[in-house]
Formats: C-alpha cells, sequence, structure tokens
C-alpha cells in the first residue's frame, strides 16, 4: 500500500501543469556543460535526513513545465514515469545517502533542469533539493583571470617634484655627507687645538 503522502507526491510530479510545478522552478545551484552523446551524472544528497526514497524530476526551462522522470529506493528498485527513456536514465543510490541520476548519449533535448525530492518513508519527513542545470553542447563561461596583488609604492616624503634630480634617494645622500663633514670639523679642530698648545705641553705628550 502506498503511503498516502507519497501517493500525493506522485500525483503532483505526474501533473504537467504549471501551478503543480511552481515548487520545483527554483535557480539551480550548479550547471553542467556535457558534450553531445556523452554520458553525465546528477547527484541528490539526503543532506540531514535519513531518506530511503527519491523522486527525480525534469523542468523545461522553455515552457516551464516538470515532467516526472521516476524514483528509485535504498535498493535501487526504480519505477519510470511513462515519458522518460529508462534505457538512457539510470536512477542509482551511491553510499548511505547520495542517489544519482546518470544519463548516458546525451542530446540537446536534455537541456534543462533536474531536481529531486528525498523522503524517509518511516518518519515521513520530505526534502526538495534545488536543481542541477544540464546544458549539453555549449561552452562554459571562461573564468576570470585571478586577480595579482599590485606591489605597494615606497613612502617618499620628498617627491621627485621638489627634488628633480635626487628624489628619494636624497634621504641617503645628505645624512652621509653631514656626517663626513662633522668628522672632518672634528679632526681640523682637534688639529688646531694641538698646534695653540704650548712646546712644554708638546714635549709632555711625547713622553
Amino acid at each position: 500500500m502506498v503511503p498516502l503522502r507519497l501517493a500525493w507526491t506522485l500525483l503532483v510530479a505526474s501533473s504537467w501543469t504549471f501551478g503543480s510545478s511552481q515548487f520545483l522552478l527554483h535557480e539551480p545551484v550548479k550547471v553542467l556543460y556535457p558534450a553531445v552523446l556523452s554520458s553525465e551524472t546528477i547527484e541528490c544528497d539526503c543532506r540531514n535526513i535519513s531518506c530511503d526514497i527519491v523522486l527525480w524530476f525534469y523542468t523545461d526551462p522553455v515552457n516551464a513545465k516538470v515532467r516526472y522522470i521516476g524514483r528509485c529506493n535504498n535498493a535501487e528498485r526504480t519505477v519510470f514515469g511513462d515519458d522518460k527513456d529508462n534505457e538512457r536514465f539510470k536512477l542509482t543510490k551511491r553510499g548511505s545517502s547520495t542517489f544519482v541520476l546518470r544519463i548516458t548519449k546525451v542530446t540537446r533535448k536534455d537541456a534543462g533542469i533536474y531536481s529531486c525530492v528525498v523522503r524517509d518513508t518511516r518518519s515521513q519527513a520530505e526534502m526538495y533539493n534545488p536543481g542541477t542545470s544540464l546544458r549539453p553542447g555549449e561552452t562554459p563561461p571562461t573564468p576570470p583571470p585571478p586577480k595579482t596583488m599590485s606591489p605597494r609604492p615606497r613612502f617618499c616624503p620628498c617627491p621627485s617634484k621638489i627634488h628633480p634630480q635626487g628624489g628619494c634617494h636624497s634621504l641617503v645622500l645628505w645624512p652621509l655627507v653631514g656626517l663626513v663633514a662633522g668628522l672632518a670639523a672634528g679632526l681640523l679642530c682637534s688639529l688646531y687645538y694641538f698646534s695653540r698648545l704650548p712646546k712644554k705641553c708638546h714635549h709632555h705628550f711625547v713622553k
């Protein structure tokens, strides 16, 4: 016997009217660009509930209609809708909390949003997962180039407009010139001092 809530979910999923499919028309959180005739895998995580069944849906972005793909349980028993080719669509489960929808020989007609609803039949908890947008044969957008940090300019308190010849180099040059001039002045003062001393003092310093 199919539980009442599950039967209602299947009834809503099988409806093709726009009013019953609004809850599946949220913005997709992931975009895939498979090549035509390649295979693509879409995952559906149980996240914070202990789910044992998943229902897969396909949203046609052109006319905003939802189609029911099928359902899969923990034992990987699958039941497909009447409008999907179950030879190209495989419903399986990976690990303990991830259901997988695999599409082989992808065509451009498979473009659209694929979403899922996971359910725990024991607690009657249900959770909708935002969809994945499939864009077969399209070229993915080029990511922007990484930002490079430009080196910080050195701070110069005396710009080249004031000191066009030296610029910041004058900050190092002038202190050196002052130091040399100070040493030379001290040496000259010492020589002048000794030259003014009496001869007795000279004789005393020689001894």
